[in-house]
């Protein structure tokens, strides 16, 4: 399977912009508020428990709608965690599809994925769930097919904050009940952006982690992703100077202890250089690009080490965010801190 996706031990993504493309542009615009699909892979670092708060007050202020949640990382108590989250924010009406054939026993940095069973002292559960029978839900890449078959065209934002997993199967997808058109022609007709949490602006030596953990899943998305479909990178190191700390986070959500990203940090040792990478996406998706300094447009190529190189070209599809001075990255904490010390 290598061979036929590796030239040179390299796969290339992005030579056609989508603002540059003549045919693109003629198309209608879609002038709605941001319709979000968050694939995350949930279980592990915490910032993913942030993105999804950012999305649900999001929503709640009419700046978003959330389609669905995509988790990409293997194993039920992790889609309970999805509608655990949910639920608590009002949110239990939101799908959430779950990959079953994906990346097996990988790295977990931080182990909450039992916060679901949380009790209170009298013995009952902490948090409300809305759904009963997790091995019911769709995989991930069919819950995509299904959303993004029903949305107007050139409308959907993808944040992805975990792996590509279920995105590799979605574009290696055929017509179904939902479309006849192949997965890479439903993603070229219906998807405005990615938004992934990955790669590198510049000459990185260190593998990417979302990509190294399943690098046959990361060399398909980049082989198939249509050129014409625009990605905007956040590397790690857009995020690396944003630190919520643990003492910060459960400070900040002083009115309640029943609160699920508290009792993740009252719980598990959080304080593992965690830091809000993931975030970024969700705020560049539905707040606009005005807020972030991108790199101009170019295409990537990914490695046999997961290592990501970005090569400028004027009608390339990919950007990257490049990281702020200290006056952004704590205007990028504040919008953090500040969806959890309302109530």
């Amino acid at each position: 399977m290598a061979s036929a996706i590796i030239v040179a031990a390299i796969v290339t993504v992005g030579f056609t912009s989508c603002s540059d493309n003549d045919e693109k542009e003629e198309q209608p615009e879609y002038k709605g508020v941001p319709l979000v699909i968050l694939d995350t892979d949930i279980g592990s670092s915490t910032d993913d428990l942030f993105s999804m708060e950012l999305l649900y007050r999001y929503s709640d202020l009419g700046r978003c709608r959330i389609l669905g949640v995509v988790v990409d990382r293997e194993g039920e108590d992790c889609a309970a965690c999805a509608d655990a989250m949910n639920t608590y924010f009002g949110h239990g009406d939101v799908p959430i599809g779950l990959v079953r054939d994906g990346i097996k026993d990988p790295t977990v940095w931080i182990n909450y994925k039992s916060f679901p069973t949380y009790t209170k002292g009298d013995g009952t559960l902490m948090f409300k769930s809305t759904l009963s029978d997790y091995s019911s839900l769709p995989d991930g890449w069919q819950l995509y097919r299904q959303l993004l078959a029903s949305q107007p065209d050139h409308s959907v934002s993808i944040c992805s904050i975990g792996f590509v997993t279920c995105i590799a199967q979605l574009l290696e997808s055929a017509g179904d009940e939902y479309s006849p058109l192949s997965g890479v022609e439903l993603v070229r007709q219906k998807v405005k952006c990615l938004y992934i949490q990955g790669g590198s602006f510049g000459d990185s030596i260190e593998p990417d982690y979302n990509f190294s953990q399943g690098m046959d899943y990361a060399k398909t998305f980049m082989r198939l992703w249509p050129s014409d479909v625009d990605i905007i990178f956040e590397p790690m190191e857009t995020g690396n100077a944003i630190d919520y700390v643990p003492e910060q986070v459960i400070s900040d959500i002083s009115w309640t202890d029943i609160h699920p990203i508290k009792q993740v940090y009252m719980n598990c040792t959080c304080d593992t250089g965690q830091r809000m990478w993931d975030p970024l996406t969700v705020i560049n998706a539905v707040e606009g690009n005005a807020l972030f300094n991108l790199t101009e447009r170019g295409t990537v190529e990914l490695n046999d080490e997961a290592i990501v190189h970005f090569t400028p070209l004027s009608n390339g599809n990919c950007r990257f965010q490049i990281p702020g001075d200290e006056t952004w990255n704590n205007a990028m904490l504040e919008k953090i801190r500040h969806i959890n010390m309302v109530h």
